[in-house]
């Protein structure tokens, strides 16, 4: 294990709120908006979730670290957050099957965070103030030379993210010999997207996120379309706009999550929003109102549709609602084969409610086959 050794740190918001912590990870500068997340495990699969990319995490559960790092257990092929805000950071782990610990795994990936942070006052701080840009540091301790570099640092909305997360080359993902193709728009995908596909017996080809609709029919002839979920703005996205655009007007069968399900109303004329906070968690309540059950749903967004636009529209039905704040949850478009959720429901981590959205995906391919 690292030696390691608690430096001072500082953490300022661009409020001007400052907290004073001990130094983590790689000792350093890093910025980005921050945000937090109510999980009580998956620290993990939320540190490499592409969806984080530029912000800076804070995590409500008091301990982090404590059940180490397991190479396996990752949603990407890094660590995508900006930097990390915690109570305990737990470097000594209890897991047999862990790899490495917390702070081998942040200094090996240059990523610096801080601990020891009243994270409970934060949060409200957060959740009062909202979302908003922060930065870290244990090399640089002087408030007013923070506040100059804070300043430099670009606001979320209308910052396009995705092309910098998504794959370079195109690669498939389970058996190629399986009944179902599906092609994978790479905004940010999970790895336990993928996963979930393949457990149905669908074979994936995933792309760039630039890749124009005629190439992806061109080179795999899929059954369906998968848009994936990712980080950014997406109205800062014209070029997804247009495929998903071209995607129904093929009438192709096509299933959004996240990002996704933001692009497929913005496709169909209803505008997205910067969210006050977003919704980070593991435990949110959604109503299926087509179905007529609920769902406890894992999610991670920080824009989101606008709810009257969704409502007005003559394209698109509402089929899930958010139960703590009304906000939409899931659409699907009218006459045509195509339908999004806010949320994951590949949930890893998280509970299992939402996994038969993959399964009405295939029941929508096989209809269509």
């Amino acid at each position: 294990m690292t030696n390691y050794t608690k430096l001072p740190a500082v953490l300022l918001l661009a409020d001007g709120t400052v907290f004073h912590g001990k130094a983590a990870g790689k000792i350093g500068t890093t910025t980005g908006e921050i945000c937090f997340n109510t999980g009580m495990t998956g620290y993990q699969e939320i540190f490499t979730d592409p969806s984080y990319f530029g912000q800076i995490m804070v995590t409500t559960n008091a301990h982090i670290g404590n059940y180490g790092i397991n190479k396996e257990e990752t949603e990407s092929d890094k660590i995508q957050i900006a930097g990390l805000v915690c109570k305990n950071y737990n470097i000594a782990y209890s897991r047999k099957q862990a790899d490495e610990s917390i702070q081998d795994y942040f200094q090996e990936q240059n990523i610096t965070c801080i601990s020891d942070i009243d994270t409970r006052q934060l949060v409200r701080h957060i959740r009062d103030k909202g979302a908003m840009n922060a930065i870290i540091s244990s090399e640089i301790l002087d408030i007013e030379e923070l506040k100059k570099k804070l300043a430099e640092v670009p606001s979320m909305d209308g910052l396009e993210l995705s092309s910098q997360v998504s794959t370079n080359e195109t690669y498939t993902f389970g058996n190629e010999n399986a009944p179902y193709r599906v092609a994978v728009l790479d905004l940010g995908v999970k790895k336990n997207i993928l996963r979930n596909f393949s457990d149905r017996d669908v074979y994936a080809k995933v792309y760039p996120a630039k890749t124009s609709f005629e190439e992806m029919e061109k080179d795999f002839q899929p059954n369906g379309y998968f848009i994936s979920n990712g980080p950014g703005d997406p109205s800062a996205m014209p070029y997804a706009i247009d495929t998903v655009k071209e995607i129904l007007e093929a009438d192709k069968p096509m299933f959004g999550i996240c990002l996704g399900h933001q692009l497929l109303a913005l496709a169909n004329g209803i505008p997205t929003k910067k969210m006050f906070n977003g919704h980070r968690g593991l435990n949110h309540p959604v109503k299926n109102i087509i179905k007529d059950h609920c769902e406890v749903t894992s999610q991670n967004h920080g824009f989101g549709v606008v709810q009257d636009a969704v409502r007005a529209s003559e394209k698109v039905e509402v089929t899930h609602v958010n139960l703590n704040d009304q906000s939409i949850e899931g659409i699907r478009v009218k006459d045509k084969k195509a339908f999004s959720v806010q949320y994951h429901p590949e949930s890893s981590p998280g509970p299992h409610d939402s996994r038969y959205l993959f399964d009405d995906f295939v029941d929508l391919m096989k209809e269509t086959k």
